[in-house]
């Protein structure tokens, strides 16, 4: 694996931050960082993310990370992340998060 640049660095920190029970989506973690877009961000995430809790970037429909949508949705429902009312997605009116 390649050494991680500054801009994964600030990808991961950011979703280190990113509390219990809200996301974001892969466009809004790179429109907060003013850097790259929703494939970079992405991209980050699936060489870097494992160590981060990478449920908490979903999709912009609030769709859980592709591939991983089983143990992320165990992880909402841990955490308590509103869901839309089918359960298979984020409510991303209520989960997201405001960065604050």
């Amino acid at each position: 694996m390649l050494e991680p640049t500054p801009y994964v660095e600030l990808v991961l920190d950011l979703v280190e931050r990113i509390p219990a029970g809200k996301v974001l989506s892969y466009g809004d973690v790179a429109e907060y960082l003013g850097a790259g877009g929703p494939r970079q961000v992405g991209r980050v995430m699936a060489y870097y993310g494992g160590g981060v809790p990478w449920w908490r970037v979903v999709r912009a429909d609030g769709s859980p990370p592709p591939g991983h949508e089983r143990e992320a949705l165990r992880r909402y429902r841990v955490e308590g992340t509103p869901l839309r009312p089918a359960g298979d997605r984020v409510d991303m009116r209520l989960a997201r998060w405001d960065g604050r």
